[in-house]
């Protein structure tokens, strides 16, 4: 993985402000802390920060083709890197490097904007045709690279009258050049307590927007605004065949079915262990990374090493589990524990690193985990990540499924009965039938996920000011996701609640304050084999019984599993990977005196987000709320308020405690105020593009 970043004035009339790359790559250099490069030409500046992987003496970015006329900076891996660069070769193409950047531009040269089915792995990058004047950036399938974008306007000074579109992997780099204010986005802020993760377009920045996964921008420099200039397409999506089409075998075949389950995913971990560096793996101790440790021993032909989080919580504490599959491979582990303490000491390096409000704690014990990576010498890690997604292994489907089939009686929705009585029994408020079924319209009709953004939505009329209440708290947050309503209403729904999961969650959260931004934050890669586009296509087109037969989910990995790790973890009951969630809560001020000075009455006050009252009621009743829906949707609620406001601490306001704000802050305050600008938002730009897009959409590829 690397780090990438960019700026083009789109009206060419002026070159990028003296030292903003520099400063822009500088924000970013944990994600790629072996070397750095630039592009610098009078059209555009382009930077990398590498974490050398594969090519290590010869990779050094940007690069280009054989004339320069194309170059390409780049974030990730292209696992299928030798046998691509065989068949360009044959094709006349000529490799001075040996590393998969160098595929990019001669595949732009091959194929051009069809060159996106050839792109196997994971990443992000921006290519420049200086011949074309053309700017493109993309992303992969599931999102496992960041990539963000802005366009600014600038209103005076010397660089008047200039339209920059500025890009990097990260926000920070962003701010950090200079030409992007860091203001609040109430939008993307609302996402946290909507579906308690980040998935995209918006973020949480005004004006700034994430390149969706399966996407890519183009940018024609001959245009002479950013409006004609811009475009976004999809270049892929996750399809499901139409109900009743999926692939059933019968029981005599069933056996070939897992057969051919193993050769996909065995292929896939395969592919995930191509590196010029030595690849560890992550172990929890559960079905997932388990078998992903178990298939990379054998194809290393030895034990991988692994590393495990060790929850100090009762129920939570996988040690015993990770222990016997480390033990079964002959594998050296590195254990790290996570406690309350440990959470809550973390907690701010984690908002910096993700950059959003992150309410899932188990973020914080992994950017512990991945510290221990890079501690030991390593920088490339595998996991299970992808599995629960894809084979419904989270226990809201199974939840799901019962109360469908209480649904199931004919003008009698018992299930729906059931919910909103459990709500209002635990004290809750609860949004109204005519609310309820909009909301299920806008998430594509009802499925498992829906049950869990319900209820997370609830601590918006907890905590909310009044007049949020009234707008955000009733804003159906889904019509933001731009889910693909024509292909979702052809699939069973079964596969539609894994879409809707996988659009907001995966991306927007696993991938991100779990996987990229965390792990990159001590410069680690990390690599999985779930997500493989084989293993995503082969999946996809199968009946929903092989991910939850009754009420065994990932039914048909479970199956394989048995064949790989012992018989009580491949069949081990799914537990929720979180760390404690009331670490902020129950502490004392002497041991984190942060988390009081964040939700002190004169500190929401400032952020003007939430009701001080309410936020100090429900502190005061946690300790007495018993475990159950009021106790996590509380717990839930005061974990997304607290990291909000240590959110607004770190990147907008820098007084509302007694943390030091990130430097990345104060370097781009130290830009000339002639350069500093009115923002263009990018989401006026992405809506005037939207018609193209759409029209793309339809004519993407799918699988």
């Amino acid at each position: 993985m690397c780090g990438i970043a960019g700026l083009v004035d789109l009206t060419g009339q002026r070159s990028a402000p003296e030292g903003a790359i520099q400063r822009m790559a500088a924000a970013i250099v944990h994600r790629g802390p072996d070397e750095d490069g630039f592009l610098l030409r009078p059209e555009l500046a382009l930077a990398s920060t590498r974490l050398s992987i594969v090519g290590l003496i010869d990779g050094r970015q940007p690069i280009s083709n054989e004339d320069q006329s194309v170059w390409v900076v780049f974030n990730g891996e292209l696992f299928d890197y030798p046998e691509k660069r065989a068949e360009l070769e044959a094709q006349g193409h000529r490799f001075r490097t040996h590393t998969d950047t160098e595929l990019i531009p001669h595949l732009w040269e091959q194929y051009g904007e069809a060159m996106f089915p050839h792109l196997r792995g994971q990443f992000a990058f921006c290519l420049w045709d200086s011949r074309a004047k053309r700017l493109i950036l993309g992303r992969d399938r599931s999102g496992i690279c960041p990539l963000f974008y802005t366009v600014q306007r600038v209103s005076q000074g010397e660089f008047a009258g200039a339209e920059f579109f500025v890009f990097a992997s990260e926000v920070k780099a962003l701010l950090a050049s200079g030409i992007v204010p860091a203001k609040p986005d109430l939008v993307g802020l609302n996402h946290s307590f909507s579906f308690f993760a980040h998935p995209g377009p918006a973020t949480c920045f005004e004006g700034v927007r994430s390149l969706l996964p399966g996407h890519y921008l183009t940018i024609d420099l001959t245009r002479s605004s950013a409006t004609q200039a811009l475009q976004i397409k999809t270049y892929w999506r996750i399809d499901f065949p139409d109900w009743g089409q999926e692939r059933i075998v019968s029981a005599e075949e069933s056996e070939k079915l897992v057969d051919e389950f193993e050769h996909v995913l065995f292929a896939a971990v395969q592919r995930r262990l191509r590196a010029d560096v030595p690849v560890v793996s992550y172990l929890s101790g559960g079905v997932d990374s388990s078998i992903v440790v178990a298939m990379a021993s054998k194809a290393l032909g030895r034990p991988i090493p692994t590393f495990t989080i060790a929850v100090q919580k009762p129920g939570l504490n996988e040690r015993h589990e990770a222990a016997l599959m480390a033990r079964v491979v002959g594998s050296k582990s590195v254990v790290v524990d996570c406690g309350d303490t440990e959470v809550r000491d973390t907690y701010p390096a984690l908002i910096r690193a993700a950059e959003v409000p992150v309410v899932d704690t188990a973020s914080a014990a992994l950017l512990l985990l991945a510290k221990a990576v890079r501690a030991n010498g390593f920088k490339v890690v595998l996991t299970g990540e992808g599995a629960d997604e894809w084979l419904a292994g989270y226990p809201w489907f199974k939840i799901h499924r019962v109360l469908s089939w209480l649904d199931a009686v004919p003008g009698l929705p018992l299930g729906s009965l059931l919910r909103r009585w459990a709500v209002r029994l635990s004290g809750l408020p609860i949004y109204s039938w005519s609310v309820q079924r909009q909301a299920i319209e806008a998430f594509g009709g009802p499925h498992a996920w829906f049950d869990v953004y319900g209820l997370m939505s609830l601590s918006k009329l907890l905590f909310y000011k009044p007049e949020f209440r009234e707008s955000l708290a009733y804003r159906m947050a889904a019509g933001e996701l731009e889910l693909d309503y024509a292909h979702m209403r052809r699939w069973h729904p079964f596969h539609r609640g894994l879409y809707v999961g996988s659009r907001t969650m995966l991306a927007g959260h696993l991938l991100c304050s779990k996987g990229d931004r965390v792990a990159m934050n001590s410069s680690v890669e990390v690599r999985y084999p779930f997500l493989d586009e084989e293993v995503l296509s082969f999946l996809a087109q199968l009946h929903p019984r092989y991910k939850l037969h009754g009420l065994r989910d990932k039914y048909l990995l479970r199956r394989l599993a048995v064949r790989w790790v012992p018989y009580s973890i491949a069949w081990r009951r799914k537990a929720m990977f979180r760390a404690p969630m009331d670490s902020f809560h129950l502490a004392s001020a002497a041991s984190a005196p942060w988390i009081d000075q964040v939700l002190s009455r004169e500190s929401l006050r400032k952020t003007d987000l939430f009701d001080p009252a309410a936020v100090h009621h429900w502190r005061q009743r946690l300790p007495q709320l018993r475990l159950g829906l009021a106790r996590t949707t509380v717990e839930m609620g005061l974990v997304a308020v607290t990291a909000t406001q240590l959110w607004h601490h770190l990147f907008i306001r820098g007084d509302l405690c007694d943390l030091p704000k990130p430097s990345f802050a104060s370097a781009a305050a130290a830009v000339s105020s002639a350069t500093v600008v009115s923002s263009a938002s990018a989401t006026s730009v992405a809506s005037s593009v939207s018609s193209a897009s759409a029209a793309s959409d339809s004519a993407a590829a799918s699988g």
